[in-house]
Protein backbone atom coordinates (compact mmCIF):
# COMPACT_ATOMS: atom_id res chain seq x y z
CA UNK A 1 0.00 0.00 0.00
CA UNK A 2 1.13 3.72 -0.77
CA UNK A 3 1.64 5.72 1.98
CA UNK A 4 0.01 9.46 1.84
CA UNK A 5 1.46 12.66 1.08
CA UNK A 6 3.49 14.12 3.68
CA UNK A 7 4.97 11.48 4.19
CA UNK A 8 8.50 11.49 5.95
CA UNK A 9 10.38 11.04 2.48
CA UNK A 10 14.44 11.04 4.50
CA UNK A 11 13.34 7.22 4.49
CA UNK A 12 12.94 6.82 1.00
CA UNK A 13 16.28 8.83 0.47
CA UNK A 14 18.42 6.69 2.73
CA UNK A 15 17.06 3.24 1.17
CA UNK A 16 18.42 5.08 -1.97
CA UNK A 17 21.66 5.28 -0.50
CA UNK A 18 21.38 1.87 0.78
CA UNK A 19 20.97 0.40 -2.83
CA UNK A 20 23.57 2.85 -4.49
CA UNK A 21 25.93 1.70 -1.96
CA UNK A 22 25.72 -2.64 -2.29
CA UNK A 23 28.27 -4.19 -3.90
CA UNK A 24 26.44 -7.22 -5.18
CA UNK A 25 24.47 -5.63 -7.77
CA UNK A 26 24.31 -4.52 -11.12
CA UNK A 27 23.25 -0.80 -11.90
CA UNK A 28 20.47 -1.45 -13.52
CA UNK A 29 19.23 -4.09 -10.73
CA UNK A 30 19.89 -0.84 -8.32
CA UNK A 31 18.01 1.71 -10.84
CA UNK A 32 14.97 -1.13 -11.10
CA UNK A 33 14.91 -1.38 -7.53
CA UNK A 34 14.72 2.32 -6.93
CA UNK A 35 11.72 2.80 -9.84
CA UNK A 36 9.72 0.36 -7.61
CA UNK A 37 10.67 1.71 -4.03
CA UNK A 38 9.25 5.34 -5.48
CA UNK A 39 6.71 4.07 -7.40
CA UNK A 40 5.58 1.86 -4.28
CA UNK A 41 5.37 4.45 -1.15
CA UNK A 42 4.62 8.12 -3.61
CA UNK A 43 0.77 7.77 -3.82
CA UNK A 44 1.22 10.42 -6.85
CA UNK A 45 3.36 8.31 -8.77
CA UNK A 46 2.15 6.04 -11.50
CA UNK A 47 5.26 5.21 -13.75
CA UNK A 48 8.84 5.73 -12.24
CA UNK A 49 11.89 4.80 -14.49
CA UNK A 50 15.58 5.94 -15.89
CA UNK A 51 16.04 6.86 -19.15
CA UNK A 52 19.92 7.33 -19.87
CA UNK A 53 22.41 9.12 -22.31
CA UNK A 54 22.95 6.11 -25.01
CA UNK A 55 26.84 6.38 -25.41
CA UNK A 56 26.70 4.86 -29.05
CA UNK A 57 23.73 7.26 -30.05
CA UNK A 58 24.65 11.49 -30.60
CA UNK A 59 22.07 13.00 -27.49
CA UNK A 60 19.73 10.52 -27.51
CA UNK A 61 18.15 8.86 -24.40
CA UNK A 62 17.50 4.90 -24.28
CA UNK A 63 15.14 3.49 -21.28
CA UNK A 64 16.34 1.90 -18.50
CA UNK A 65 14.78 0.07 -15.72
CA UNK A 66 11.46 1.47 -15.16
CA UNK A 67 8.31 0.69 -13.36
CA UNK A 68 4.69 1.08 -14.87
CA UNK A 69 2.61 0.65 -18.25
CA UNK A 70 4.85 -0.07 -21.44
CA UNK A 71 6.02 2.70 -23.12
CA UNK A 72 6.71 3.47 -27.11
CA UNK A 73 9.03 5.98 -26.39
CA UNK A 74 12.39 3.38 -25.77
CA UNK A 75 14.46 6.36 -27.28
CA UNK A 76 14.13 9.95 -27.14
CA UNK A 77 16.35 12.76 -28.82
CA UNK A 78 17.59 15.45 -26.63
CA UNK A 79 15.39 18.52 -27.00
CA UNK A 80 12.09 16.27 -28.16
CA UNK A 81 9.16 15.97 -24.98
CA UNK A 82 10.02 16.58 -21.44
CA UNK A 83 12.34 14.35 -21.28
CA UNK A 84 14.07 15.44 -24.31
CA UNK A 85 13.65 19.57 -22.71
CA UNK A 86 15.02 17.94 -19.48
CA UNK A 87 18.06 16.38 -21.24
CA UNK A 88 18.86 19.11 -23.52
CA UNK A 89 19.27 22.14 -20.88
CA UNK A 90 19.70 19.75 -17.66
CA UNK A 91 17.13 21.42 -15.15
CA UNK A 92 14.75 19.69 -13.58
CA UNK A 93 10.95 19.90 -15.45
CA UNK A 94 7.62 19.98 -13.51
CA UNK A 95 4.44 19.58 -15.68
CA UNK A 96 1.49 19.52 -13.61
CA UNK A 97 -1.00 19.17 -16.73
CA UNK A 98 0.70 17.29 -19.62
CA UNK A 99 -2.33 18.80 -21.56
CA UNK A 100 -1.24 22.25 -21.74
CA UNK A 101 2.61 21.16 -23.44
CA UNK A 102 2.63 21.20 -26.64
CA UNK A 103 5.74 19.32 -26.62
CA UNK A 104 4.56 16.67 -24.57
CA UNK A 105 5.01 12.76 -25.70
CA UNK A 106 2.00 10.81 -24.49
CA UNK A 107 2.99 7.34 -23.12
CA UNK A 108 -0.01 6.67 -21.79
CA UNK A 109 -3.65 8.21 -21.70
CA UNK A 110 -3.51 7.99 -17.92
CA UNK A 111 -1.09 10.70 -17.89
CA UNK A 112 -1.95 14.15 -16.25
CA UNK A 113 1.63 15.01 -15.27
CA UNK A 114 5.38 14.15 -15.38
CA UNK A 115 8.62 15.45 -13.05
CA UNK A 116 11.66 15.08 -14.88
CA UNK A 117 15.03 15.69 -12.92
CA UNK A 118 18.73 15.14 -14.48
CA UNK A 119 21.30 12.75 -13.22
CA UNK A 120 24.44 14.63 -13.55
CA UNK A 121 27.94 12.88 -13.04
CA UNK A 122 30.79 15.68 -12.47
CA UNK A 123 28.06 18.39 -13.67
CA UNK A 124 27.55 16.19 -17.17
CA UNK A 125 24.00 14.83 -18.16
CA UNK A 126 24.07 11.18 -17.89
CA UNK A 127 20.83 9.82 -17.38
CA UNK A 128 17.13 11.24 -16.19
CA UNK A 129 14.70 10.31 -13.72
CA UNK A 130 11.33 10.25 -15.14
CA UNK A 131 7.72 9.82 -13.11
CA UNK A 132 3.98 9.96 -14.34
CA UNK A 133 0.85 10.98 -12.60
CA UNK A 134 -2.35 9.85 -13.59
CA UNK A 135 -3.41 12.87 -11.47
CA UNK A 136 -3.20 16.53 -12.54
CA UNK A 137 -1.30 18.72 -9.94
CA UNK A 138 0.10 16.29 -8.45
CA UNK A 139 3.70 16.98 -8.09
CA UNK A 140 4.81 18.82 -5.04
CA UNK A 141 7.87 20.92 -4.52
CA UNK A 142 8.52 18.33 -1.68
CA UNK A 143 8.92 15.84 -4.48
CA UNK A 144 11.03 17.77 -6.68
CA UNK A 145 13.08 18.08 -3.57
CA UNK A 146 13.59 14.67 -3.06
CA UNK A 147 13.99 13.32 -6.38
CA UNK A 148 16.60 15.86 -6.75
CA UNK A 149 18.40 14.28 -3.71
CA UNK A 150 18.18 10.66 -5.27
CA UNK A 151 19.20 11.59 -8.51
CA UNK A 152 22.54 13.17 -6.95
CA UNK A 153 23.02 9.66 -4.97
CA UNK A 154 22.57 8.08 -7.86
CA UNK A 155 25.00 9.63 -10.13
CA UNK A 156 27.70 7.38 -8.68
CA UNK A 157 26.52 4.73 -10.64
CA UNK A 158 27.16 6.18 -14.15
Amino acid sequence: MKQKEGQNYESIVNTVSKIVNRDDESRDQKLQQISELLAKNVEAFDWVGFYLVDPNANKELVLGPYVGEETDHTRIPFGKGICGQAAETNETFVIQDVSKEDNYLACSVHVEAEIVVPVKKDGQFVAELDIDSHKRDSMTEEHRKMLEKVCEIVSPLF
